[in-house]
């Protein structure tokens, strides 16, 4: 489809490009099969199909196994799995950043309760954004537009008029707001945010190293902030901490020998020398949460309904579980003849949504300031807990199926299926 055959109106006009953005496009695609026309709208233009490499991108993603399972039902799984790495053990360990032994205090064999799968995997940016945008060029009904922003909503009959930067318009039943923590569409939906910023900064890159990880995630809970060791394939790992944001800067500006040096003492000397393999970057963190997830046409997915800290690496994953739910609540619609964009629809999306993503930004936070302080109290204690879990399998076994994503009321393509 081109962008002048929609005609100005379209069905569902999806705002933002991002990871949840491409991919509640190709699953409202799917669900609502021949004839569905939706539109992207994105600042960026579209690359060309097969989509070469984007910009270099040191992070990462650990996507649950039902997040992994979405994928597949979208035909996107197959196009990233040869760079996707199961995680197949986690461990944890609580100590300051001068000791010379961190002794491990907890450990899951990460695999999906009763399954020989395992319940996580670590999938590079690059890696899964062009396997997105390629699966989605086969997605019929699908326009991208020109560069262009939202800048403007209007109600009309049967729709929302959307009003483009670039002084273009259209009109859709629903409006999907993928475009980010800083949502223009959430905005001009009237939709206000709560949160507030944490005083840390989120270091990424990529390292090779000495000896194999075995498929095992490290999480080491150093008084600044978690760092962890993301096992990706080959003797490879992505490297995500949380540091004080001045020293974040700090060592942001060193040259590659004294970064990778600082990297190595957070390291533990686990698994050798290591070599930087990839770019380093930094990002201020940041949690916020939409005070409403909906408004009348209008939907928010992903990073502009809510915007966690990264201590469990569960952001993406929240936005999966946000497109799977939307598409469920709008297919049922179709399949009734109902208006996908009326908002007794779209708040049966937010009932599904909004109190999980709450909770989880509420224990993502409680997780990051119990854990990214030196006091001896508080050490004590937090070690206690990780040892008293680490003594009850049960207890961890339950962990790993949460963290899996598939307990609970679980939309059907995070099962794998077909809405």
């Amino acid at each position: 489809m081109t962008a002048d055959s929609t005609g100005g109106r379209v069905d569902v006009a999806i705002a933002g490009a991002s990871f949840t953005g491409l991919a509640v496009a190709r699953a409202l695609s799917q669900a609502l099969g021949t004839g569905v026309r939706i539109a992207i709208v994105d600042r960026a233009p579209r690359r060309a199909s097969p989509s070469p490499p984007p910009e270099a991108d040191p992070r990462a993603f650990a996507l649950s196994a039902a997040s992994r399972n979405v994928l597949e039902a979208l035909g996107v799984w197959t196009r990233v799995a040869a760079e996707a790495q199961p995680v197949t053990a986690i461990e944890i360990t609580d100590s300051p950043l001068e000791a010379g032994i961190r002794p491990v205090l907890l450990t899951y064999d990460n695999h999906v309760p009763g399954s020989a799968d395992a319940a996580s995997w670590i999938v590079p940016n690059t890696a899964l954004l062009a396997a997105l945008e390629d699966a989605l060029a086969e997605a019929p009904g699908v326009v991208w537009l020109p560069p262009d922003a939202v800048r403007g909503l209007t109600p009309v009959p049967g729709g929302m008029a959307l009003a483009l930067a670039s002084g273009a318009s259209l009109t859709a039943a629903l409006v999907v707001a993928a475009d980010g923590r800083r949502s223009l569409v959430r905005e001009a939906a009237g939709i206000s945010v709560v949160g507030w910023r944490y005083p840390q900064v989120g270091i990424v890159t990529t390292v090779a190293h000495e000896r194999p990880h075995g498929g095992t995630a490290v999480q080491h809970f150093l008084p600044a902030g978690p760092f962890a060791i993301l096992p990706l394939p080959g003797n490879r790992s992505c490297i995500t901490w949380s540091e004080g944001a001045d020293e974040a800067r700090c060592i942001l500006g060193l040259d590659d020998q004294a970064f990778l040096d600082e990297v190595d003492r957070r390291f533990g000397g686990r698994l050798g020398a290591l070599t930087l393999a990839g770019p380093r970057r930094g990002w201020p963190l940041d949690m916020h949460l939409a005070r409403r997830y909906v408004a009348p046409r209008v939907a928010l997915v992903g990073d502009a309904a809510h915007g966690v800290h990264p201590i469990a690496g569960q952001g993406l994953n929240l936005g999966l579980r946000d497109v799977a739910a939307l598409t469920e609540v709008v297919a049922d619609a179709a399949r009734l003849g109902l208006d996908i964009g009326s908002l007794a629809i779209l708040e049966r999306y937010e009932r599904w949504r909004r109190l999980d993503s709450a909770l989880s930004a509420a224990t993502f936070d409680a997780l990051n300031r119990l854990f990214s302080n030196d006091f001896s109290v508080a050490r004590t204690a937090r070690d206690f807990g990780l040892g008293l879990v680490e003594r009850m399998p049960a207890l961890k076994q339950f962990f790993v199926a949460e963290a899996a994503g598939l307990t609970g009321d679980v939309p059907k393509l995070l099962r794998g299926l077909s809405p």
